[in-house]
């Protein structure tokens, strides 16, 4: 909540801002014309978000959109509407008019997909899945309206020799076991030096059993059930493929002995992988990291990047310039040194290839929303002369 607060307090801020980038003068190289820029709303925006994170994924578009002065059509997911219908009715009790905010539930193609084609919406803004995306854009398409997509990602975590061992497995589980790895930017592919992969492993798998998996109301949770049976079903059978295909199942992969109901599922670490099973090159959206092994630089670069998604890259080592040079090779939209899923409303947000195209969040996140209207004025008190005027003939 502190987060969502804080997201529509740093937006407000920038709303009023907008006033002093108003009317921003561009050079011209002729000095008869004046040109500057205005800002202005972009319309009616479409807003669908999906269910991991539902008010928080909302404010990142909601709060941008009413600072920029658009109304907003949300659309949550249907797995998860209930807090987005109430910050609708919290927008109304302090104060904001009736029509500025509206939330329409529902499924895909009853919601998502007339609110993307409607020809009185002049852009969507969407998060979720690759499939999703393709068919946002296309149903966008015929009204040519711009589209921003933040998409899935298989992102990795590249942990060198060099590294604090306790320090560097708590933050790679973190990186991809935080919310059950249902997040786009779950550092999901461990690329783990061959050097420490032994040592490595084991801690992983000591700190892996340690994790409380319970009933998220029970104090110490730090990993609750996934969202649905089907996205449970979904997770086990990436476990029995990967299985089937040559991976060893390190620790996890099943339902905690303790738990008899619900979709709880043990953090699973899956080694002995290739880069061509579907654990390595498909977004599982749950509590399971694959492990690859690399002994170059150069090789963990080319495996970080043996991905059609990029939203997201961790690198972890002692060496600063390493550390700088897997900055600027890693294709990705977001990279963390030393560290795996900070978030921050201050820095944009968003990825590469398939994981979509578009910044959310930061100064720019504001931008999303506004369209940009170039003004030029003759400023000379002389005839254009172009033409010769009537009255000179």
């Amino acid at each position: 909540m502190d987060d969502v607060a804080g997201c529509f307090e740093y937006f407000a801020d920038l709303a009023e801002s907008l006033d002093k980038r108003q009317n921003a003068p561009v050079s011209l190289p002729m000095e008869t014309f004046k040109c500057y820029l205005r800002k202005e709303p972009i319309g009616v925006v479409g807003l669908i978000t999906p269910w991991n994170y539902p008010l928080l994924m909302a404010t990142w578009k909601v709060a941008p959109a009413l600072a920029a002065g658009c109304t907003a059509v949300l659309k949550p997911s249907e797995l998860a509407s209930v807090t987005c219908l109430e910050l609708a009715d919290v927008c109304k009790e302090v104060g904001l008019p009736s029509g500025v905010l509206n939330v329409v539930t529902g499924l895909g193609p009853e919601a998502g997909a007339p609110l993307s084609s409607h020809p009185g919406v002049d852009k969507v803004a969407f998060t979720g899945s690759y499939e999703t995306g393709k068919k946002i854009m296309a149903a966008a398409a015929p009204t040519v309206k711009p589209v921003s997509l933040e998409l899935g990602g298989k992102s990795p975590i590249v942990v060198f020799d060099d590294v604090d061992i306790e320090k560097a497995v708590e933050w790679t589980l973190f990186g991809c076991f935080w919310t059950n790895g249902q997040i786009c930017s779950a550092t999901s592919r461990l690329i783990l030096h061959k050097k420490i992969a032994k040592e490595f492993q084991e801690r992983m798998v000591a700190w892996a059993k340690n994790i409380k998996v319970s009933d998220p109301l029970e104090e110490g949770c730090r990993l609750g059930p996934v969202v649905s049976e089907g996205q449970y079903e979904k997770i086990k059978k990436f476990v029995s493929t990967a299985k089937s295909q040559g991976a060893a199942i390190l620790t996890g992969g099943v339902r905690p002995k303790h738990l008899e109901k619900g979709f709880y599922i043990e953090p699973t670490i899956i080694t002995d992988v290739d880069t061509s099973m579907q654990i390595w090159r498909e977004e599982v959206f749950g509590p399971v990291l694959c492990v690859k092994e690399f002994s170059t630089e150069d090789e963990a670069i080319e495996l970080a990047n043996d991905t059609r998604y990029g939203l997201a890259g961790a690198v972890l080592s002692g060496d600063r310039e390493r550390c700088q040079r897997l900055t600027e090779e890693i294709d990705a939209g977001i990279i963390w040194v030393n560290c795996s899923q900070p978030c921050f409303c201050q820095a944009p947000w968003g990825g590469n290839k398939r994981s979509g195209f578009g910044r959310e969040l930061g100064e720019g996140g504001i931008d999303n929303y506004l369209t940009v209207k170039q003004v030029t004025e003759y400023a000379s008190d002389e005839p254009w002369g172009w033409y010769t005027s009537p009255s000179k003939l």
